[in-house]
């Protein structure tokens, strides 16, 4: 197989998308004659700066293939680390390149605008020298485990808030509640159900020592800057969205609160529950939601939102609606990744169902033992297969963890022994390094609202 003159080999094809290019696969390949150094700094906040060394090209023969990788290499930095500032080291053509694509107006306009509110300041793509690429600072932060205590854990989720109640470790109360925050504009919806939801959680208890709240989104301190629960808020009124969690949690106590990414909390749980690190938690629903620890159990303070980070190099590949960009994570392991492929598995999905109700018939049919729906969830496994090689470039993984309700059921199991067998076969040194599964049982009793009680530290 051949992409922009790098070919690269893949013996397991997506019967349903053929055309499906690799990032991770195509990478390498393409690193193989690679020999012209170059560095990438991503600067985010509080003075962290990643560093990653690479090499191009740099050569007229393989000028489409050198700005390709670097443009999707950055695409990937910025939507798995973060950042405002991004610093091309030794290739003046290509910076100056990204620099008019990550622009108001360029191709890349909307990952110039969610990086502004992310961090309050518009991206910048710098033109620098090998020489003169900034030094790394980086540093990790432990999160969660602490379970002394009478504390509350609070999970808001898009769909549905959960709260328990939790002393010494020991789940005493747990609720589940539907709830509509992507529908709501006013903000005071989302404060009064999270303080509906804390309060009811503090009444089971004598009292409350730390409360712990897992949500989408991306946060600097407890503050959302990007939430999907607060998606139809407009930004005038962003400033109560950034204290929402803050106010609720006062009107508790005076107790330490720590607000996290729910994917980083999903990791958590598979730390706690298997008592280990390097884990990497995959979460298959409505978009793709990703959270890691690393060997010490702490989070990097990366972002990790892969659901818009690139995994296949196809230029015709599916559009992602919101961020308008091609072959990013949400379109491959998710719910859109089975109505995407349904079409071409010969299942027609009424158009007027929810995305949800489309995943429910495929669902049905895979129950049924239907051959076209194991078909979709064969080539999500090797979607994922050869992602496991991309994203290994830039977390350590030891455990892949797969959950959401992609997973459930049979459709589950054929992703996760597709995925092995592919690893097994194509990539025999990952296979031994990386664990995909599903949780275990110790991991499912841990639960998503009981780790994020466990992510603040009691005060002394």
């Amino acid at each position: 197989m051949q992409y922009l003159g790098v070919s690269y080999n893949m013996k397991n094809v997506p019967t349903l998308d053929p055309e499906f290019i690799p990032f991770g696969v195509w990478m390498n390949a393409y690193l193989e004659g690679a020999k012209q150094p170059l560095a990438i700094a991503v600067e985010r906040d509080k003075g962290q700066v990643s560093v990653h060394h690479t090499y191009i090209h740099g050569t007229a023969e393989y000028a489409d293939a050198d700005y390709r990788f670097v443009e999707r290499y950055v695409k990937f930095l910025l939507w798995s680390i973060g950042g405002f500032r991004v610093s091309i080291c030794g290739c003046s053509e290509i910076a100056q390149k990204l620099k008019a694509a990550y622009s108001e107006n360029g191709e890349r306009a909307f990952d110039y605008d969610f990086f502004f509110k992310l961090y309050e300041r518009h991206l910048e793509i710098q033109d620098l020298a090998l020489e003169e690429c900034p030094a790394a600072n980086e540093s990790a932060q432990p999160l969660g485990g602490h379970l002394d205590g009478c504390r509350i854990g609070f999970d808001a989720g898009g769909s549905d808030r959960k709260v328990s109640a939790v002393i010494d470790g020991e789940c005493v109360f747990s609720e589940e509640v539907v709830w509509f925050p992507k529908l709501n504009p006013d903000p005071n919806y989302q404060y009064n159900e999270i303080l509906t939801a804390l309060r009811t959680a503090a009444s089971k208890m004598p009292r409350v020592d730390a409360i712990g709240i897992s949500s989408a989104g991306t946060f600097i301190g407890n503050a959302p800057m990007i939430s999907s629960i607060f998606y139809k808020v407009p930004r005038d009124r962003w400033d109560e969205v950034k204290t929402c969690f803050d106010r609720a949690a006062a009107e508790i106590g005076d107790v330490p609160c720590v607000v996290a990414n729910d994917g980083d909390v999903s990791a958590l749980a598979g730390a706690m529950g298997m008592n280990t690190g390097c884990i990497m938690g995959m979460a298959m629903g409505t978009s793709e939601a990703v959270g890691y620890v690393d060997a010490e159990k702490n989070v990097k303070g990366w972002i990790s939102e892969l659901a818009f980070a690139p995994v296949d190099l196809n230029e015709n590949a599916m559009q992602d609606e919101w961020s308008t960009d091609r072959g990013v994570g949400c379109k491959y392991f998710s719910q859109d990744a089975v109505i995407k492929l349904a079409p071409k598995a010969g299942i027609e999905l009424d158009p007027e169902l929810s995305p949800a109700e489309k995943l429910k018939v495929v669902q049905k049919l895979m129950e049924s033992d239907d051959p076209r729906a194991a078909a979709i969830y064969h080539d999500i496994g090797i979607y994922l297969a050869n992602s496991v090689v991309l994203y290994s470039r830039f977390y350590d993984i030891h455990h892949l963890m797969l959950m959401g309700r992609v997973m459930s059921g049979k459709g589950g199991d054929i992703i996760l022994d597709t995925c092995n067998k592919v690893l097994k076969e194509e990539y025999p040194e990952l296979s031994e390094k990386v664990e995909v599964m599903l949780p275990d049982e110790n991991t499912r009793r841990v639960g998503q609202s009981v780790a994020a009680a466990s992510l603040p530290e009691l005060r002394k």
